[in-house]
């Protein structure tokens, strides 16, 4: 009987020993709290507590969050154009921009309109600029000027047609030239103009006046063992 008391007091000692230990062994990090979710009413009742300040007729809030007083002037976002803080909210400028000059090579967007800083004065031609009435050649035969519209106007040159049967073209000059003045054709000879040449025994030629293209004018002379052109 005594050794049955004995041992009933020994498990009771040991159960209080369990009852202390194992929940000093339970940290708060073992226990997963996605095991355990809130209810839907601790999840509304700590939304509940979050607090949003209301700016509506005390001043106005742009797209970064900054805040600006009533009458306080300000640019939104990414716009030029500034607003007024007003209890009905920003009221913001909304101006008619002048268009931009279609020759314009310079624009910045500083203002609240783009704005024009810099025209086109010159005009390109060929890879090349000129400046406003320019006048140069492209070619020898080109005559051209850079215009006030920056537009290039040019005039090809229209060659009268030479006074010889055998016109040169000399460098950097548009219409050929006859270096040894007008002449014509005496069959295959060439004679010079104005003056009458004795091409064979029996012929005399002379040049068409003003006619240079057409073959010269000849008149047989008598003459012995030879045949007239």
């Amino acid at each position: 009987m005594e050794k049955l008391r004995r041992g009933m007091a020994l498990h009771i000692h040991e159960a209080w020993i369990l009852l202390f230990v194992i929940p000093a062994l339970v940290t708060p990090a073992a226990i997963n709290h996605e095991d355990y979710p809130a209810d839907e009413g601790d999840q509304t009742s700590s939304n509940d507590n979050l607090i949003f300040d209301d700016y509506r007729g005390k001043g106005c809030v742009d797209d970064s969050g900054f805040v600006y007083k009533l009458g306080e002037r300000f640019f939104p976002g990414h716009s030029n154009c500034p607003c007024v803080c007003t209890e009905d909210g920003p009221v913001c400028d909304q101006p008619e921009c002048p268009k931009i000059h279609p020759k314009c090579t310079k624009v910045e967007h500083n203002g609240c309109c783009p704005e024009c800083k810099e025209v086109k004065n010159f005009c390109e031609y060929h890879g090349k600029n000129y400046k406003i009435l320019e006048e140069f050649k492209p070619s020898p035969c080109e005559w051209c000027r850079c215009e006030p519209s920056n537009e290039v106007h040019c005039v090809v040159a229209d060659c009268a047609v030479p006074e010889c049967v055998n016109p040169v073209y000399e460098p950097e000059q548009c219409c050929p030239v006859c270096k040894n003045g007008p002449n014509c054709f005496a069959g295959t000879t060439i004679i010079p103009a104005g003056i009458e040449v004795k091409v064979d025994d029996c012929n005399i030629c002379h040049c068409h006046n003003g006619d240079w293209w057409k073959p010269a004018q000849c008149s047989k002379r008598e003459c012995q063992g030879k045949q007239a052109l």
